[in-house]
């Protein structure tokens, strides 16, 4: 008995996740608000009540894409801000993994860029409470530096979301030179590199405005 249900929960589960790769798919060239729910189905092979096995509403999927594209990102958040190194290895740190991460998940990255302030508000939520989880745990990080004695903990948290944005920003610039030439996407990380490190000399002299 325990064999049969592993099975079907597997098959459940493989279900599920092609109607996650076929909406990310569909919403390459649409927002969510646009898609409707007989189009997942369609390109999945299955018959529309199918859909409601694993979601309430295309709202519903839309957040399970949010856990999908950000949920396994705070190990590599952290990372970027992680004390190891001076301050110029860790913009190169930074730079690099998220020109990695937009390389590899190009279709995660343009949904989250698309929908962060789109029409479907469950969605929008949902990536606000994730973009609230990661400057939380850069806040953490960065309270573990030496160079943040003094610094009060709602600095440390607008800091920690002005890198968040920063890396919001940085991989959109990516995504946008994604098929441009060598060259393009050099002048990219120079550019991300340059407004790191503005962040980072504003941080070395806040005290000294206080």
């Amino acid at each position: 008995m325990s064999h049969t249900l592993g099975i079907r929960q597997a098959q459940k589960q493989k279900t599920r996740q092609a109607f996650l790769d076929a909406a990310l798919a569909l919403l390459e060239e649409q927002s969510l608000s646009s898609l409707g729910l007989r189009e997942v189905t369609r390109a999945v092979g299955v018959a529309p009540t199918a859909f409601y096995r694993h979601f309430r509403s295309t709202a519903d999927l839309g957040v399970a894409l949010v856990d999908e594209a950000l949920g396994s990102l705070h190990p590599m958040v952290r990372t970027t801000v992680s004390t190891t190194g001076d301050s110029e290895e860790r913009i190169a740190r930074a730079v690099e993994l998220i020109d990695q991460h937009v390389t590899a998940f190009p279709a995660h990255v343009r949904f989250i860029a698309r929908e962060r302030h789109g029409g479907v508000q469950p969605v929008r939520e949902a990536i606000r409470d994730q973009l609230a989880r990661f400057a939380a745990e850069v806040k953490t990080e960065l309270a573990n530096d030496p160079e943040a004695a003094g610094w009060s903990d709602d600095d440390l948290l607008m800091l920690a979301h002005l890198y968040v944005d920063q890396m919001l920003i940085t991989a959109s610039l990516f995504l946008e030179a994604l098929e441009a030439p060598r060259a393009e996407r050099e002048r990219v990380r120079q550019r991300a590199a340059r407004q790191l490190r503005l962040i980072s000399i504003g941080r070395d002299h806040w005290l000294d405005a206080e």
